[in-house]
């Protein structure tokens, strides 16, 4: 059996392969002159919009720092605000070098220096991406509310392709009814089986469910809306900012830099770091506003040269940060 190490290498592998097959298919199509013109659009970008547009993202993340903050504080930890901060960029930043390390790491270092219940704060962890998920759905709605006549058409079509198809609807039936069986089999093995492997088992999803369940327990379940609706509108507006870099670009509105929010959050997920996948969600999405491959993709670049570059400078230095705080207010406690 692979050890744990070695599965993840591979994974990390294949991921990086498919965003660079990506990167390779967003330039296939362009001649030698196209991609020195998207180099020197991106290296003659207005530079002085990535700074608010930075400054939008680095306040988002800390909007999220204290909306885990509200999760938190309900499992009987009050963790200081700077640690969640700086555990929240550790733990982006270190997802760029490996899938999902940064979840388990964020909380390891938070309970390093705030005593936190690790288990519990994956359990929030958890409840984060659950909300996370919804956001995306209401972003996604939005997006097609508000540019109807262009997406319906691709829904029509991908709706007719799946219907027409019976193939397809016997194999989703298969799948489904297979999932169900598998699903019942599995609970009954769980809550009858008396292995010390599945007490230990019981154990953690305890604590996890503990930590998901502590959004019942948030004081200001409104002020947390807000936060949460105030996260996704950052990201928003520094799509927006970004756009007024690029000269080709700075005609778009809020409605292409919502679109863009939306195939980009798929695209983040997609691959390492949304390598490649980004660059051409970006490039295929600005497309649909008009604007040529090579500016969208010049404009795919900037805005994910911009989020990683900030990530790589920001997780070092958070670390080193969170160590020297931490252990200035130890010395200060002795002393």
């Amino acid at each position: 059996m692979l050890s744990q190490r070695v599965k993840n290498t591979i994974q990390w592998v294949i991921v990086i392969a498919l965003g660079l097959f990506l990167l390779w298919v967003t330039t296939r199509h362009l001649t030698d002159e196209e991609v020195s013109r998207v180099k020197q659009l991106f290296l003659s970008a207005k530079w002085m919009w990535v700074v608010p547009c930075i400054g939008a993202l680095i306040l988002s993340h800390y909007i999220r720092a204290l909306r885990w903050k509200m999760l938190i504080d309900p499992l009987g930890v009050r963790p200081r605000v700077h640690n969640v901060f700086l555990s929240v960029l550790i733990g982006y930043f270190l997802n760029l070098l490996l899938p999902r390390l940064g979840e388990v790491m964020k909380c390891t270092f938070l309970n390093r220096y705030e005593k936190a219940p690790v288990d519990k704060l994956i359990g929030t962890i958890v409840t984060e991406r659950v909300i996370d998920l919804a956001s995306l759905v209401v972003v996604i709605f939005l997006t097609i509310l508000l540019q109807l006549k262009m997406v319906s058409g691709y829904a029509q079509e991908i709706w007719l392709n799946i219907s027409s198809d019976g193939n397809n609807t016997l194999n989703l039936l298969f799948i489904g009814t297979a999932f169900l069986v598998g699903t019942w089999i599995f609970f009954r093995l769980f809550t009858q089986g008396t292995h010390p492997i599945l007490i230990r088992i019981k154990r953690i999803l305890k604590g996890l469910q503990e930590g998901m369940l502590s959004v019942r327990n948030v004081r200001n379940k409104g002020l947390f809306i807000a936060y949460t609706a105030l996260i996704w509108f950052l990201y928003l507006t520094s799509i927006r900012l970004a756009f007024f870099s690029l000269e080709e670009v700075d005609v778009l509105s809020w409605a292409p830099a919502l679109t863009v929010l939306t195939f980009g959050s798929f695209a983040m997920i997609a691959t390492q770091g949304g390598i490649g996948a980004y660059q051409l969600a970006v490039q295929k999405t600005l497309g649909l506003y008009g604007i040529q491959e090579v500016p969208g993709l010049a404009m795919g670049w900037l805005l994910w040269s911009t989020q990683t570059v900030f990530l790589l400078v920001a997780g070092p230095v958070s670390i080193l940060l969170m160590l020297l705080l931490n252990r200035k207010r130890k010395s200060t406690s002795i002393s």
